[in-house]
């Protein structure tokens, strides 16, 4: 449950714009991206990876997902033969975007919480936008963002600043106004380049440690959302 909105902070929020990342911030889209990327290799014969062993590499995207399976499995092979197996990876995804891809605990109540206070939400992430758009659907809360960017609404993606400030802008907000919130060295790096203070979730996928990564605060739950809203304000 996300913790309540305290007057102070709750008199600051209004016109605020939160931009949140997807894969491994709001929703634990790992079980369905690992078994999509195990499909790819079911298909020319490669044993499947543990999931685990994937998890990690999802905040890098789902090519990297892949061709760094194929080098667990031994294999190297040329930026055509991974653009070629990405190519099978997606149809199947968009197919089983949300069979097992759930909410992070927390996740709804804060954005009811937030919406309530007046906030400006929005996802930026590198997930193609009509993915983005149908996962959230799916989920029954793409109502919430007043902007979905994805890798390819804009002519550029994280961690180009511009993916960030386009999203805000799309939103309605101003980045002065702003938080950014991520589970990556993508996402981070991304709100640095930016000039917005970040949020880092440690529940994400990533192999380095985000408190590592130094955004602006750190939270284990979104029960400490709010709280970490206090800190960067």
């Amino acid at each position: 449950m996300a913790s309540p909105l305290s007057g102070r902070l709750s008199g600051r929020l209004s016109g605020t714009t939160i931009v949140f990342d997807l894969d491994g911030t709001l929703v634990d889209t790992a079980p369905d991206l690992t078994a999509a990327a195990n499909h790819v290799f079911g298909l020319i014969g490669l044993a499947a990876i543990a999931p685990a062993e994937l998890r990690p590499l999802i905040g890098r995207g789902s090519r990297a997902m892949i061709e760094e399976g194929l080098r667990l499995h031994g294999i190297t092979t040329s930026a055509a033969e991974v653009s070629a197996l990405h190519e099978l990876f997606l149809p199947y995804y968009a197919d089983h975007l949300a069979v097992l891809s759930r909410p992070f605990e927390g996740v709804s109540a804060l954005l009811e919480s937030l919406a309530q206070a007046g906030v400006l939400l929005a996802v930026c992430t590198n997930k193609l936008e009509a993915l983005s758009r149908s996962l959230l659907r799916q989920l029954g809360f793409d109502h919430r963002f007043a902007a979905i960017a994805g890798r390819d609404t804009f002519d550029v993606f994280k961690p180009a600043p511009g993916h960030l400030t386009g999203t805000i802008a799309m939103a309605g907000g101003r980045p002065d106004r702003a938080v950014m919130v991520g589970d990556s060295e993508v996402d981070i790096a991304t709100a640095a380049a930016a000039g917005v203070p970040s949020i880092g979730v440690t529940f994400g996928y990533t192999s380095v440690p985000v408190r590592e990564l130094k955004p602006t605060v750190v939270i284990d739950h979104y029960r400490e959302f709010m709280g970490a809203l206090e800190q960067v304000f």
